[in-house]
């Protein structure tokens, strides 16, 4: 069944991890996808495996940080396609993080720029495209930082729960034009950065989630199908938690 057949998506920071099993499983489901990452070995790369199995998929180098980046990226799709159908907004500033008193400027600059103004610059983007055809989805990635307390990461907890209060704001600014807004917060999730077997970031995601468990990429991007298909059509506003249980303890 392709839920997402002929849509057409954006995914940011689509080129690894959980963009890129977003950005695999959009094509899968019938999306034309367009992958944007500022890695282009990998961007290109995934567009390609994607094209090999018979699916659509394009990368654009691009900075979500830069408002001119992001005009172009969303400009490539809508010239060649009209419209806007889902925007996946995924793209993270990933490092060691810090508690209060050792986060960097910099660490601070990238999370903001990268995370929040990211999201916004191509949520402001693909806005008059959804409010034209009176429907999109836009599906926000935060974290489950952004709902509970983790160690030694304020940056990032900012930025993940700044998030969450921007995709509420926008879903209730544009709902009456059938555009939805949502929130997607993982848990421990086991990427190519993840704390690996044996290492104590690792042993806890372990004992905090109810599933014992770190989950997979493609678990989120199952959640981030329903979220941009006909399936979750009464879905805004929310925040759909995909943790393993870690929030319910």
């Amino acid at each position: 069944m392709h839920r997402l057949q002929n849509k057409t998506s954006i995914v940011t920071g689509g080129a690894h991890g959980i963009g890129r099993a977003i950005s695999e499983l959009y094509a899968e489901e019938g999306s034309i996808v367009l992958i944007v990452d500022i890695d282009s070995a990998a961007g290109n790369e995934v567009a390609n495996s994607i094209s090999k199995v018979g699916g659509r998929a394009e990368f654009c180098h691009a900075d979500v940080a830069s408002p001119k980046d992001t005009a172009q990226a969303v400009k490539s799709i809508t010239d060649k396609h009209g419209r806007v159908d889902i925007l996946c907004a995924n793209a993270a500033y990933l490092v060691p993080w810090h508690d209060v008193l050792s986060a960097t400027e910099q660490e601070w600059e990238r999370c903001l720029r990268v995370a929040l103004k990211g999201t916004d610059n191509y949520t402001r983007e693909v806005l008059p495209w959804m409010v034209k055809a009176r429907r999109g989805s836009i599906i926000i990635v935060a974290s489950i930082q952004g709902l509970v307390a983790c160690p030694a990461s304020t940056a990032y907890t900012f930025v993940k729960t700044g998030l969450i209060g921007y995709s509420r704001s926008v879903a209730y600014d544009y709902g009456e034009f059938n555009v939805r807004v949502n929130a997607l917060c993982p848990g421990p999730i086991q990427t190519r950065i993840s704390p690996k077997p044996g290492e104590l970031g690792h042993d806890l995601g372990i004992k905090r989630t109810l599933l014992r468990r770190f989950g997979q990429p493609r678990e989120v991007a199952q959640a981030a199908v329903f979220l941009g298909s006909e399936e979750s059509s009464y879905v805004t506003g929310s925040c759909l938690v995909v943790d393993g249980g870690w929030t319910a303890m």
